[in-house]
């Protein structure tokens, strides 16, 4: 009778958590995504190699329990703790798939019990005052007009160049590209978003790169001078507890409380999963579910 037998390599936590990182960046995952699973499992792994765990091998889901249970001593959210605790599950399922460990030790690690937050909506009193504040400031404007009249995200909107517009009057349309994992797509434009744009680009840096957005110098605008500016006109604007991100919740929320379809939002908006569109729903008051095709403007 043959035996089959498989062979576990011997590796140290460290050496581990160079492959994980390995495996998440040859799946395209998002930077943001790669840089939050890496100090998770380094913040895992230096708790673990002070109480003598130095291979992975050795971890049981009882050191990992205590290492939440720190977390929460230590003022941590559930909700942190719960990301934590993804990071941990997706860290360990990855050395079990590739025979790095025999066990998986966090297959019946529990996420902490937490009530999710409901998306920062704005109001129209509200998004109408940051256009305001932002109305001296061509290429904001155009930067929140497209944010707010498309829910695109400012990742994808940081990397969008000039052949991904088309401004006809008809049909003016954006193209999406792909962005570190998300959905590539045609998104149509509407007036006030072709308006601010247009102006925008009379008075856009003349230079040969072919970023739609770029500084005075004619280098691409990055996530985070996007997301300074967009904060500082917040706080003129007077609104309070909002982020970049709320305009993409205010463009979801807004085109599923007029009526449009939950599949064309859901598409638009690049989600990978109905479901994830579907929990703006419970947040939505009179949401009329008409299901039209053609979008709202803000």
């Amino acid at each position: 009778m043959a035996y089959k037998f498989t062979i576990y390599a011997m590796i140290n936590l460290k050496d581990a958590h160079q492959q994980f990182i390995g495996h998440l960046k040859g799946r395209s995952r998002a930077t943001a995504t790669i840089i939050a699973y890496s100090k998770d499992i380094d913040q895992l792994i230096s708790d673990l190699e002070s109480s003598g765990k130095q291979n992975p091998q050795d971890v049981s889901l009882e050191d990992l329990q205590t290492f939440m249970e720190k977390l929460s001593k230590e003022n941590y959210t559930p909700k942190s703790i719960s990301r934590k605790t993804n990071s941990t599950k997706t860290f360990f399922k990855f050395l079990k798939s590739s025979a790095l460990i025999t066990e998986d030790p966090a297959s019946d690690l529990e996420h902490p019990k937490f009530e999710n937050k409901p998306p920062r909506i704005l109001s129209k009193l509200e998004y109408r005052a940051l256009r305001d504040a932002a109305r001296a400031d061509t290429r904001m404007l155009a930067v929140i007009e497209l944010l707010l009249q498309t829910g695109i995200r400012i990742g994808e909107l940081a990397k969008l160049r000039l052949e991904d517009l088309s401004l006809e009057d008809s049909s003016a349309t954006l193209h999406v590209p792909p962005f570190e994992g998300t959905n590539e797509r045609t998104i149509p434009l509407n007036k006030p978003a072709v308006e601010a744009l247009q102006k925008y680009l009379e008075v856009r840096s003349k230079t040969q790169s072919h970023s739609l957005f770029v500084t005075k110098t004619g280098r691409p605008l990055l996530i985070r001078n996007i997301r300074t500016a967009i904060d500082r006109y917040f706080k003129i604007a007077g609104i309070k507890g909002a982020k970049v991100n709320d305009l993409r919740h205010t463009w979801v929320a807004h085109q599923l409380q007029s009526g449009t379809s939950l599949l064309v939002v859901s598409k638009l908006a690049g989600h990978k999963r109905l479901s994830t569109t579907e929990r703006y729903l419970q947040f939505l008051q009179n949401h009329s579910g008409e299901g039209k095709v053609k979008l709202e403007e803000l």
